[in-house]
């Protein structure tokens, strides 16, 4: 038996701009803003990254946090980015299509001193799935039909 956890999507295209995606019986809306071809409906696929994220990093510092005594009181994260549109639209290959930088911002409630600060935050990285696939290569294999 294998150990790998597998994840899945369908998903169908309702419009140019926005995309119906099924998951284990949730249905997910993927939109553009207005400014962008959309109908602004919903989050646009680069802000889900972000969400996703973000779902990724609380799960993670909350097991960590139990493993290491910490009490994650009132946990907040931020997560912003910026990305160079040029690409996307074809004006320009000079820059990557994908985010430049991704700034996270972990805030608690919770009494730590600076080394466990960073002991945890360190736990958080290491073990987070979503930032392992934001840090590194990940092989990705496209075919039609």
């Amino acid at each position: 038996m294998s150990s790998l956890l597998n994840f899945s999507i369908e998903s169908k295209s309702e419009t140019a701009a926005r995309t119906e995606v099924k998951t284990r019986g949730f249905k997910i809306v993927v939109d553009e803003p207005a400014e962008l071809g959309g109908t602004n409906l919903a989050p646009n696929p680069v802000e889900y990254i972000l969400a996703g994220y973000a779902g990724c990093i609380n799960v993670v510092a909350h097991l960590t946090a139990k493993e290491l005594n910490i009490d994650p009181k009132n946990l907040h994260i931020s997560i912003d980015g910026d990305i160079n549109p040029a690409r996307l639209f074809g004006t320009s290959h000079e820059e990557r299509a994908g985010y430049q930088h991704i700034n996270v911002r972990v805030k608690t409630d919770a009494p730590l001193n600076d080394e466990l600060k960073q002991r945890w935050l360190a736990e958080i990285e290491n073990r987070c799935p979503v930032n392992d696939n934001l840090r590194n290569a990940t092989p990705v294999h496209f075919s039609l039909n």
